[in-house]
């Protein structure tokens, strides 16, 4: 009797052990549910507003050919040096973008020179457009996916892979070796960002910085 005893009590504890570890595995679930929505909210807020402050920077090459990224870089830099030589001081993300979009012709213009220069002939097409991009890192800041505002310049067909930046504030660096931001706009980044948004998508986040091609 004792012994059916002893077994009714072990069952008993056992039952009472597994809907504990049940009931806590249920809370750990919900809990964890309930912080990845959070996360998601805070993520979604963060990149609708750095999407407000930030004109991103496309060059696509006509193929993966090394001759093609070779002048895709040639026109990285004929363009980069436009914006730094033309562009009046912008006081926000939309002033930059709408004047890009009124210098396209020009752009498109010195992107054709330098590739015929190079005894190229092919196209070149630059738009201020809006897409979306998946999470992209510029040197120890990394943006989070979502639709941002871009000056994207296609070579010919455009099929090849594209060099990118943040035209502004300024954040292009050419040393992808040593990927260090440019101060001045990393400045201008911080100064429309609160120190916690600021704080999330520097290095300390945890992003794995990647390089230049998609």
């Amino acid at each position: 009797m004792c012994s059916k005893f002893s077994d009714r009590l072990f069952i008993k504890r056992n039952a009472e052990k597994l809907i504990f570890l049940f009931a806590v595995l249920t809370v750990s679930l919900v809990t964890g549910i309930a912080c990845r929505h959070v996360q998601a909210a805070q993520r979604l807020k963060l990149q609708q507003h750095l999407a407000g402050e930030v004109l991103r920077f496309h060059v696509v090459a006509n193929s993966d050919s090394d001759e093609d990224q070779e002048l895709k870089l040639q026109v990285r830099d004929v363009v980069l040096d436009y914006f730094a030589d033309e562009m009046p001081e912008s006081g926000d993300a939309s002033q930059a973008a709408a004047w890009a979009r009124e210098h396209t012709d020009e752009i498109e213009e010195i992107g054709r020179a330098t590739l015929a220069k190079a005894g190229s002939d092919k196209t070149v097409n630059a738009a201020v457009t809006t897409c979306f991009f998946p999470d992209r890192t510029y040197g120890d800041v990394t943006f989070p996916a979502g639709n941002y505002e871009a000056l994207r310049v296609e070579i010919g067909a455009a099929e090849g892979h594209n060099w990118w930046c943040v035209l502004y504030p300024n954040l292009c660096f050419l040393d992808s070796t040593n990927a260090v931001l440019p101060d001045e706009g990393r400045q201008k980044l911080k100064n429309v960002l609160t120190e916690e948004e600021y704080s999330g998508i520097t290095a300390t986040s945890g992003f794995k910085i990647s390089w230049f091609f998609w």
